[in-house]
């Protein structure tokens, strides 16, 4: 029978150099000391076929009596078929998988900004992005944890603004949606998505492109059209060069603001703008955007300046900001009042016209004043046309017909085409 260490009184264990000692009472239990005098309890013991050291905690912290009761329980947890080191490693993973679990949406949110924010192009776009969710989202979901989120809280966010700003409503949805996806891919929740769309909030919100209310920018009116051209000839400056090719062309402000050479044949006499470039509005996955370029538009395009990629850069470099050509717009509209006119503004709210509502006073043009077909207009504005199966099976974007369009719609700019324009040799 193997010799039982002699037991040890606290005073004594207290006194007890560097080493490993025994300390008696559980047999096994043991005081390590090191050099530098720090003192920890240890119970070296055989568990199955492995021999382990468990460590018991910091003297005096634990106390001599603690550490033979802990000694005694593990010894005991042995006997019935526990390893307390296994258990201890579960009970730390168990610990750690709940501290991943514990971040609450704000802090799921400022990590997912973090990574995604640097996507986005300017200033103003990411203090958006980040503004509707923190108006929105944050004080009703910030402090709650993200594991914890059901669709009811989605809901409690969603249904005061579903219905009157649906627009931003929607983007709210998609931002929350994502942050979550983000927590769970951290290992932060489990389950689907309470703000997921498909599958579960269409089933009880109604559906955004049904109730959202389309945004009606302020237009050019078609009797201004000719006057705010002669206008518009008169500027200088980048910003009126862009504007005159974005009503030439009928474009997004985006569109033109982030055209790039590389873009244009003039050859082929073709602008095409590919899916997925910044701010065309063509998803990833859609189809290449082209437009015919007509004799204006290739002039404008031969007398810029060759400063880069870009087909306008702005003064400092870069792209011009939308502002640049709301500015444009804004001072032919000033000018025209100042000289005693009305202005250049939309015909039923009398706004003043925005670089967009060029595009609506292109459509208007088209309707009112030619006999051109309303699906290349459609074309040109880069708007889906028809039903899914037309669209497979109409692949044509009438290209030559809506060069002969956009020709006549530039000769309207100008003042020379007559205000009825009759197709002619396009047709067939």
């Amino acid at each position: 029978m193997p010799k039982r260490a002699k037991e040890l009184s606290a005073i004594e264990v207290r006194r007890l150099g560097p080493g490993v000692h025994n300390v008696g009472g559980v047999a096994g239990l043991l005081m390590q000391v090191s050099d530098n005098g720090a003192q920890s309890w240890l119970l070296r013991v055989r568990v199955g076929d492995k021999r382990r050291e468990i460590g018991l905690g910091p003297f005096p912290e634990v106390s001599l009596a603690k550490a033979r009761e802990k000694a005694a329980e593990a010894k005991e947890a042995i006997r019935s078929g526990v390893d307390p080191v296994e258990v201890r490693k579960a009970a730390r993973s168990a610990l750690l998988a709940s501290q991943r679990l514990g971040l609450t949406f704000s802090e799921a949110f400022e990590k997912y900004a973090a990574k995604k924010l640097p996507e986005l192009r300017t200033e103003r776009y990411r203090d958006q992005w980040r503004a509707t969710v923190v108006k929105y989202a944050i004080p009703e979901l910030g402090g709650m944890l993200v594991q914890d989120i059901t669709r009811e809280d989605i809901l409690r966010v969603l249904h005061p603004i579903w219905e009157t700003r649906t627009e931003t409503a929607t983007k709210v949805r998609q931002r929350v949606e994502k942050t979550l996806d983000y927590a769970k891919a951290a290992g932060h929740r489990t389950g689907d998505n309470p703000a997921a769309w498909r599958g579960n909030l269409e089933l009880v919100l109604s559906s955004p492109n049904k109730i959202a209310a389309k945004e009606n920018y302020p237009a050019l009116q078609l009797d201004d059209a000719a006057r705010w051209w002669a206008d518009l000839q008169s500027r200088d400056g980048i910003g009126a060069t862009a504007l005159a090719f974005q009503a030439l062309t009928a474009s997004r402000s985006g569109a033109v603001r982030f055209a790039t050479w590389d873009e244009i044949d003039l050859g082929a006499r073709l602008w095409t703008i590919q899916p997925g470039r910044a701010a065309s509005k063509i998803a990833p996955t859609g189809k290449p955007h082209r437009v015919p370029l007509t004799d204006a538009m290739i002039a404008l395009l031969k007398a810029l300046p060759r400063m880069g990629d870009l087909l306008f850069t702005a003064p400092r470099g870069g792209s011009l900001s939308d502002a640049t050509l709301g500015k444009s717009m804004r001072s032919l509209h000033e000018v025209d009042v100042k000289r005693g006119g009305v202005g250049y503004v939309d015909a039923k709210t009398k706004a003043q016209a925005v670089p967009h509502g060029l595009r609506s006073c292109f459509r208007v043009w088209v309707t009112e004043r030619t006999n051109f077909d309303g699906d290349m207009a459609e074309i040109a504005l880069a708007h889906i046309v028809g039903s899914k199966v037309r669209q497979a099976y109409d692949r044509s974007d009438m290209i030559e017909k809506r060069r002969a369009m956009m020709d006549a719609w530039g000769r309207f700019l100008t003042g020379e085409a007559e205000r009825k324009v009759v197709k002619i040799g396009v047709g067939g």
